[in-house]
């Protein structure tokens, strides 16, 4: 698993430090005939009794500019993994460089994760160093076990499309119970790996302990996987009230930012259950 990846301390759209969706107070408001009632980025519009206008006419977030600046984070981690695939051949300059990216990638994202607005450039300068890593990384993993990005991409992909399936058809319903009960499943399962990694550096667990290339490593790699997915949940529920609530135009690239952030530990999760797979077959 990534550790580089700060899910658990992103930021949401609503200014009061929670994510808008997780909040009881717009639920309060709406009890109270007033959807718009304590809605962060719609306190005029709430003492002047009117809800928000219309985003195209405030500068307000829609989803055009979701899928735009997530289309550029995730195009700039593209173009920097085919970079890295095509220029630096598997070697240990290689895995060097791949080391170095990700600390930086880490570095500009948790300073990005902090900040209480969104910074493009902070933002694409971690899809770029993020992008060299995946690209070392998935022509080592191809070099033993061929076609095994493709497959991930591939497996990303199909994630990603049924988590959206089963949140817009409302079969997952993000309240904050749920949020509280998988953060906690996921800081447990982020406690258990740095153990692990402790355990396996001090040459206590062999072969990788829980992360290793047998059955035991394949049903962790799947906990994460559906913790990814669980992370998408929060990703589309943050998406949503954003563009409810009114949330200036500029949090898309906060939208953009979690995405890739989570798209990014699916993958690597996913690259890592492929080799599994194929090393058992």
């Amino acid at each position: 698993m990534r550790s580089s990846n700060p899910v658990f301390s992103r930021r949401g759209f609503s200014r009061d430090n929670g994510y808008a969706g997780f909040n009881a107070a717009p639920q309060a408001g709406y009890a109270q005939g007033n959807p718009y009632a304590n809605n962060p980025y719609a306190q005029q519009d709430v003492q002047q009794g009117a809800p928000p206008q219309a985003p195209a006419t405030t500068g307000r977030m829609t989803m055009d500019d979701v899928v735009l600046r997530s289309a550029m984070t995730l195009g700039t981690v593209a173009v920097g993994a085919a970079l890295a695939w095509a220029l630096l051949p598997v070697s240990t300059t290689s895995y060097g460089l791949a080391f170095g990216s990700a600390i930086v990638a880490m570095v500009l994202a948790l300073i990005q994760s902090f900040k209480r607005t969104p910074v493009p450039a902070l933002i694409l300068g971690y899809a770029a160093f993020e992008g060299v890593f995946l690209g070392v990384i998935s022509e080592m993993y191809n070099s033993r076990w061929s076609g095994a990005p493709f497959q991930a991409v591939l497996g990303t992909m199909a994630v990603t499309g049924a988590t959206l399936l089963v949140y817009k058809a409302g079969w997952i319903r993000v309240t904050a119970r749920y949020a509280r009960i998988g953060m906690a499943i996921a800081i447990a399962f982020v406690l258990v790996m740095a153990v692990n990694l402790l355990l396996v550096a001090f040459g206590v667990a062999g072969d990788g302990g829980l992360r290793s290339f047998g059955p035991l490593g394949a049903i962790v790699g799947i906990i994460a996987i559906l913790l990814g997915a669980f992370f998408l949940t929060l990703d589309f529920k943050q998406i949503e009230d954003g563009i409810a609530y009114g949330a200036p135009k500029n949090e898309a690239w906060l939208a953009a930012f979690g995405l890739t952030l989570t798209l990014v530990w699916i993958y690597v999760e996913m690259l890592r259950l492929v080799a599994i797979f194929s090393s058992n077959d």
